[in-house]
């Protein structure tokens, strides 16, 4: 599939194209150009009516190196399939709030709730679902810093009882 991804981009023109740059992230500059191409029945019956774009993201940044300050240079290209046809800003902005999902569920269970610490032998998935539970309650409620409200929570009960199940 990777294959015949990289060679619809490599051998069509792009329906659209969209160019970013973040400068002062944590050392880094990174420069985002994202495509779009269409699909045109290309990648086969099994996926006719499924896939109907794909996006290719080529990503250059800089990282500087902290001792020397010298920037060195990585280059990074992804591809992507869609279900729908999107502009390439949206297609980009689609990428980058996937990673929204990384930063305010899976780390907040690995860091905060302890999930990866975890001893639980029996039954994993139960203790995995209080958890679920008990961060989309917390979320319900407009809590941003779990850590923090975990601890508030530990020291007065009554804010705990106060959530409600919405």
């Amino acid at each position: 599939m990777l294959d015949t991804l990289r060679s619809i981009a490599e051998t069509s023109r792009p329906l659209d194209q969209h160019e970013t740059i973040d400068r002062h992230r944590h050392g880094r500059q990174e420069h985002r150009r994202v495509e779009t191409f269409a699909v045109d029945g290309r990648l086969g019956a099994d996926w006719s009516g499924l896939i109907l774009s794909v996006g290719r993201v080529t990503r250059l940044t800089w990282h500087k190196d902290t001792k020397s300050g010298l920037w060195h240079q990585t280059e990074e290209v992804s591809f992507y399939a869609c279900q729908t046809v999107l502009t390439a800003k949206r297609f980009g902005e689609a990428v980058r709030s996937h990673w929204a999902i990384e930063n305010r569920n899976h780390y907040v269970r690995d860091v905060t709730l302890l999930e990866d610490a975890s001893r639980i032998r029996t039954k994993p998935g139960h203790f995995a679902r209080f958890r679920s539970i008990a961060l989309n309650i917390l979320r319900a409620n407009g809590v941003v810093n779990v850590a923090r409200e975990l601890y508030v929570n530990a020291l007065n009960i009554d804010n705990m009882i106060a959530y409600r199940a919405s």
